[in-house]
């Protein structure tokens, strides 16, 4: 009772800076929605590599198979090139990486990588590229790369279209319960969990250190909590097979306002 106290109290701090710092929606940056096939989804961060800029999702959003074909090693997976709708953009997206596709291209083993390794990155038209913003809405930052701990607070922004434009609720405080899968997966728990659609939504610590990439939600150790893919080595798995990309930092200053958990 004490943590949902907490949160309550956090969310409603959330909301109030959700008010006064509604983001633009045309323009292309994280946070915006994805489109892959029909399926919709919620970018996370923007990255850059190789003279190229990129929007981050994740790898499911291109999945070919059921809700709940989550591993990656064996699931179906659009192929790469595939279009991908941003709102925002004046041209369609491509895209360029998926960890599904380069986990089963290489005959990935590990059942780690296999269940938590999700993550996909977006190529973006030069002209759009041009025009990216790499702020955070709401929130600001990233101000680069970073771990969370269990009990730290964290932020994330998810903008799913079933909440039908309602801004105020894309916003959320969260708590770090658990960190698992050989480091690749958090538990993370927020008052409202994900739903459909807030897939790919990236996660800041309370110092604006992106650490997360929203994959799942979990039955456990909390009902309705949600599975985040660790995005360290996440960009880790990408680099050593080929696809080397940095994190854009934001340009617009890390300013949440988090209330202490007792």
């Amino acid at each position: 009772m004490v943590v949902m106290r907490a949160l309550l109290s956090l969310c409603a701090a959330t909301f109030a800076l959700a008010a006064a710092a509604a983001p633009a929606s045309a323009e292309v940056r994280p946070g915006n929605v994805t489109e892959t096939a029909g399926a919709s989804c919620t970018s996370n961060f923007l990255f850059t590599g190789g003279g190229k800029t990129y929007l981050g999702q994740a790898a499911h959003c291109s999945g070919t198979g059921a809700a709940t074909d989550t591993n990656g090693c064996d699931s179906g997976v659009r192929p790469i090139g595939t279009p991908v709708t941003i709102q925002g953009a004046q041209q369609p997206g491509r895209l360029a990486y998926n960890s599904w596709n380069t986990m089963q291209a290489v005959g990935e083993k590990d059942p780690n990588a296999c269940d938590f390794n999700d993550f996909a990155l977006v190529e973006l038209s030069p002209a759009d590229a041009a025009a990216a913003k790499s702020s955070v809405p709401v929130f600001g930052g990233p101000v680069g790369l970073g771990a969370a701990s269990p009990g730290q607070q964290a932020v994330s922004y998810q903008n799913s279209r079933l909440r039908g434009g309602i801004g105020v609720l894309s916003p959320k405080n969260a708590l770090v319960l658990s960190r698992g899968g050989d480091g690749w997966n958090y538990t993370v728990y927020t008052l409202t969990p994900g739903i459909p659609g807030d897939s790919g939504s990236g996660y800041m610590t309370s110092t604006g250190r992106a650490f997360g990439v929203l994959s799942t939600v979990a039955v456990a150790p909390l009902a309705g909590s949600n599975g985040v893919t660790d995005l360290g080595k996440a960009l880790e798995y990408a680099r050593a097979h080929g696809f080397g990309v940095s994190l854009v930092n934001g340009t617009d200053p890390f300013r949440v306002k988090l209330l202490g958990l007792l």
